[in-house]
């Protein structure tokens, strides 16, 4: 359950590098800290190339291999990331990582990551993995377990929390890890270790002009078009950059869809999800803006792509020039999550 991080970040530092890893999860935190500490572990081990392959629609599966082939420019061991957001290859993908893990690449560690993941992800291509490599399914701490994750949180940054400090974290995040983390770093920049109670928290400024992405998505599921906006033009103020909030966007927007074509949208936001009230009703009230189906969030999804290759100088003309503001298109995707009868004309153009 919510020891899979824990352990794996225990056994990284024993010894070489496993040819091939799978780390997969729905939590952003916890993929993000498993991926730095397997980076950071391979660069100690003098891993210092590393090479980044996103998976797209269309993706060309043979670069995988063709990586691998690639002699090192600098002589130097490689890390190659495969970044599989829907962690379902197809079987042109499937095939690919069952071939690289028959012949894994000298002097190479692959790590392969997907953002979406449950049982019915594990076919073949995972078993293939696990045979000559690590896979490690990153699960949140239930809800039931969070306070204990709080706790460790506090006191790894020097802080002895009372229980109802940890109560007020956890209400005030509603179970989102990133948020609570964000909550603990910021408390650490502002006071030193020591004893914390929920008065030290709610002593804290909470609008002190600090905005943030879980802010961002809140108040564009929530239907407020103009707060997303002036939250997003104080990131951008703040020197924030476009992909890495598109990460949590990108998150949000598949949980919507997700929800949109559960059978049963109360049970799954209690029992597959383990949502919070708060958080029910959010997304409640999402979807019933956009009405029935999930074309919308399709639609939602295809441009959060869109604006991602554009970040990244992908999104180019017919003469080859990179086109487009990703900010621009950020503001249009946004106000096209809370107003979605508005969505045909925003995302259109």
């Amino acid at each position: 359950m919510a020891g899979e991080l824990e352990a794996f970040l225990k056994t990284l530092a024993k010894g070489e590098l496993a040819p091939v890893y799978l780390l997969a999860g729905e939590e952003p935190l916890q993929l993000q800290e498993a991926g730095d500490a397997l980076r950071s572990r391979a660069r100690a081990l003098g891993f210092t190339e590393r090479e980044v392959l996103d998976v797209e629609p269309h993706f060309d599966w043979d670069s995988l291999a063709r990586s691998g082939a690639s002699l090192s420019l600098f002589a130097s061991r490689r890390l190659i990331e495969l970044r599989l957001p829907t962690g379902k290859p197809d079987r042109d993908g499937s095939a690919a990582i069952i071939e690289w893990c028959k012949a894994p690449a000298p002097d190479t560690v692959l790590l392969v990551s997907a953002m979406q993941w449950s049982k019915k992800h594990e076919g073949a291509w995972v078993k293939a993995i696990e045979r000559i490599g690590v896979y490690v399914w990153l699960r949140a701490p239930r809800l039931d377990q969070l306070p204990d994750w709080i706790r460790a949180r506090m006191r790894a940054q020097g802080f002895v929390p009372t229980d109802d400090a940890v109560a007020l974290l956890a209400l005030r995040a509603e179970g989102n890890l990133l948020a609570i983390a964000q909550e603990i770093d910021k408390l650490a920049s502002e006071r030193e270790g020591g004893p914390v109670d929920a008065n030290d928290l709610e002593s804290l400024d909470a609008d002190n002009a600090v905005y943030d992405v879980f802010k961002l998505t809140d108040a564009a599921f929530s239907g407020d078009a103009p707060r997303a906006l002036r939250i997003l033009n104080g990131l951008r103020a703040e020197g924030e950059d476009v992909i890495p909030m598109l990460g949590w966007v990108l998150n949000q927007l598949d949980l919507a869809l997700r929800l949109a074509s559960a059978p049963d949208f109360a049970a799954a936001v209690r029992s597959e999800y383990g949502m919070w009230p708060a958080r029910q009703k959010l997304f409640a009230g999402a979807l019933k803006r956009a009405g029935r189906g999930n074309a919308h969030w399709r639609r939602c999804l295809a441009e959060c792509a869109r604006i991602d290759r554009m970040a990244k100088g992908r999104e180019q003309d017919a003469g080859g020039k990179s086109t487009g503001d990703p900010w621009r298109e950020m503001e249009r995707l946004l106000v096209a999550i809370a107003q979605p009868r508005a969505a045909a004309t925003l995302l259109a153009a």
